[in-house]
Order: C-alpha cells, then structure tokens, then sequence
C-alpha cells in the first residue's frame, strides 16, 4: 500500500487541486506521521470493535492522508478523530432512515466514519454482520446515488490512482 500512497502523493503534488503544505511538497507524501500499535488498540477498544487489518496497516503508514482533490475523494482523518458515524452526524443517518432507503441508513448507523470529515463525501468501514461475514468499505456521497462499495482499502486507492493517472 506505501507504493500506491507514495504514487498518489507524488500525482497528487503535481496536480495542485489542493494547497498542500511546504513539508508535504518537499516529501512527496500527502500523508502524516504514522500511528503506534499502541494507539490502534486504543481506538479498537474505544470503539469496541477489531479493526480491519488493512486499516490498521494504513494507519501503522500514515495516521491520515490529505485528500487528492477537494471534488470527488475524501481526506482521511487521523485516527483521533475516528468515530461511529451516528456519533459525528446523526441527521445523515435520520435523513436515510426516514426519507431514503432504511436499509441504507440501518447500514450508516453501524458504520464508522474514517474520512471525509466535514466534506461532501465520507469514507467508512462497516463492521461485519450476520448477513456480510466480511467488512465492507463505502465511499459515500450525497452526489453518488448510493455507496461506492471497495474489495478493501488498497482497492480504493488502487481506484484514486487510476483516477489521478486519467487525470494528469
């Protein structure tokens, strides 16, 4: 995954979409400081739940990721700020769950918010269920006529740097 970022840090950089800082130009990463073994637990234990390996091997990387573009893809936050999505905006939940499709919004209020706080469009992990064994990784936006569902993390990415290669 360090290759993907490091590739989409170095596009990203190039196309100037997003006034990154001094540090972040000069590195060539877009990413922060990576997290300790020891603070992941912590936030599984403050959110009661194992997070996914591939999370936690992204956040071991970098503790958060600027976004590419302010348009289309999320920033990803650092893990201090990581939380249940009902805890950070439950009128998004309540909008899904009375005027959409109930369904979607039962899936948002078990799902926990990793990125694109306080943007258009929100990454989240949505913990294993009796019906989906596996986690699942939604990009989620009011433009996007429902989820934009991923494999996994590195699927993701995997789909921002096609994007950023279409792009430059």
């Amino acid at each position: 995954m360090k290759e993907i970022l490091s590739e989409i840090s170095i596009l990203s950089i190039k196309n100037a979409d997003v006034p990154y800082t001094v540090d972040q130009i000069n590195s060539n990463w877009i990413g922060f400081a990576p997290s300790t073994p020891g603070k992941i637990d912590l936030l599984e234990r403050s959110l009661g739940t194992l997070l996914p390996q591939d999370y936690k091997d992204f956040l071991l990387l970098t503790n958060g990721f600027s976004a590419v573009n302010y348009s289309t893809e999320p920033s990803f936050a650092p893990m201090e700020e990581v939380d249940y999505l009902i805890n950070l905006d439950k009128e998004l939940i309540d909008i899904w769950l009375e005027h959409g499709v109930p369904e979607t919004g039962e899936i948002l209020s078990k799902s926990i918010l990793i990125g694109g706080f306080r943007e258009e469009q929100h990454f989240l992990l949505i913990p294993p269920t009796a019906d989906h064994q596996k986690w699942r990784y939604w990009k989620f936006a009011s433009w996007i006529p429902g989820e934009q569902a991923f494999e996994n993390l590195n699927a993701y990415f995997l789909d921002v740097l096609d994007f950023l290669i279409k792009e430059s």
